[in-house]
């Protein structure tokens, strides 16, 4: 559901509280590598020389003028088994298995290829002793963006223990290479589960966002801040009715210590799920989840997006208006109580708008939807989902077609994204002075 655009990049993360997950030192390089001490032991990201300079906000006025590149998830993907994947994903696999570390491919049997970024893959993998499988993204770090995905990512996830938050096993270093073994999920996309199955009801929609607000309470409560909160970052972890929903992909986390000044000032995020205050460059608090986990709400109970439009400016002046419409199908079938739970989260001000820890004690939730119609909105969601997925598809291969190269298409998206964010600020402080 997301733009697949590439992302500002966020300042590194600060200092770490706790670090569960098991840490293999890497081998000493036969030569110098100046980036080889990029993650310390305890978690935290080390300072960055001028050659290899971590993302940072120099001033309120200033975006990063990187962008992350897109990564795969670890484990967006279903297990397949051997016998049934083709001679050319084989071939693949061997290619990707000899880069792997001696020391990786003595404990997991490589599998799979999952994902691919431009600086990172993701393979399925199989404990050689207890066959449990298992995803390993493997992230170049001797590329900036690597680094500092790389960073932010392990930063929070050595930190966390939670159901719904996907969770690190294992980190093998080396000078050039960062191996992360995670939990497979192979449940599959949110919306991909509603499209496939034959009813959604509100009370399912509750349940879901029971608990991915679980989630973010946690990760809030620990002053993480996941800034990139969307479907495709939602995954159930089996095929089954009963699995869970796990959050994904920590890439844009901003992680701080208890006590520790929460505010945030890099532009960073989905520009369909970006808050109002990130567009016009206030400082901002972790209530950005929560602006997000409202798009999604709306977007669960009724397979369209609350503002969309192909110009990126006029979508961003609808999020700051934050005027949602709860007209068309299925509007009409959703209870009262699930537009005021939306409307309470979809609030342009952040200091009213609903926290974690409200939205969970909100009636529409604690109840289940008791007081709601039992309705099926499965196809109407589903019908407006493949609605949408179709036309964002038809238009990313036309934009894609009349790009001459990769590089070009980069530069020319991180541009044209910091001249329309700059023009969206000079009108709006008009406005606002005026």
């Amino acid at each position: 559901m997301g733009c697949r655009n590439s992302k500002v990049l966020p300042e590194p993360p600060g200092d770490v509280q706790l670090d569960l997950v098991k840490k293999v030192d890497p081998v000493q390089p036969p030569h110098t590598d100046i980036y080889r001490h990029f993650i310390r032991g305890d978690g935290t990201a080390s300072k960055m020389g001028a050659t290899g300079g971590a993302a940072g906000d120099k001033s309120d006025c200033t975006i990063a003028s990187r962008v992350k590149a897109t990564t795969p998830t670890a484990s967006a993907l279903p297990a397949k088994d051997p016998s049934e994947v083709p001679d050319p994903q084989r071939k693949k696999v061997a290619k990707y298995r000899a880069k792997f570390d001696p020391r990786v491919t003595a404990k997991y049997d490589i599998k799979a290829l999952i994902g691919r970024g431009s600086f990172s893959r993701v393979v399925r993998v199989e404990h050689k002793s207890t066959r449990q499988p298992y995803a390993i993204k493997m992230i170049e770090t001797r590329y900036r963006e690597g680094r500092e995905v790389c960073e932010s990512e392990l930063c929070v996830l050595r930190r966390v223990r939670h159901t719904n938050i996907i969770q690190l096993m294992e980190v093998f270093e080396t000078a050039e290479r960062v191996y992360m073994v995670m939990e497979l999920a192979t449940g599959g996309e949110l919306f991909d589960r509603i499209i496939a199955r034959g009813s959604f009801t509100e009370r399912d929609a509750t349940r879901v966002l029971t608990m991915v607000l679980d989630g973010v309470k946690y990760l809030h409560t620990l002053g993480i801040t996941h800034r990139d909160l969307k479907p495709e970052n939602l995954l159930y972890y089996h095929p089954g009715a009963d699995s869970k929903i796990i959050i994904t992909d920590f890439g844009l986390a901003s992680s701080r210590k208890k006590g520790d000044e929460c505010l945030m000032k890099t532009t960073c995020g989905t520009p369909e799920y970006i808050a109002p205050e990130i567009l016009v460059r206030k400082p901002y608090t972790n209530a950005v989840d929560m602006w997000a986990l409202g798009v999604i709400s709306y977007i669960l109970l009724s397979g369209t997006m609350p503002f969309e439009d192909e110009n990126r400016m006029r979508l961003y002046w609808q999020i700051l208006k934050g005027k949602c419409s709860f007209s068309g199908e299925p509007w009409p079938n959703v209870s009262n109580l699930a537009k005021d739970f939306v409307e309470r989260i979809l609030t342009v001000e952040p200091s009213q708008r609903m926290t974690a820890s409200q939205a969970l004690k909100h009636p529409w939730i604690v109840t289940m939807a008791a007081a709601s119609s039992m309705k099926n909105l499965q196809r109407c969601i589903s019908e407006n989902l493949l609605k949408r997925a179709s036309s964002r598809c038809h238009s990313t291969k036309s934009a894609q077609s009349t790009r001459s190269s990769r590089s070009t298409k980069s530069n020319k998206a991180r541009r044209v994204r910091e001249k329309e964010l700059r023009e969206l600020n000079r009108r709006y402080q008009q406005q606002y002075n005026g």
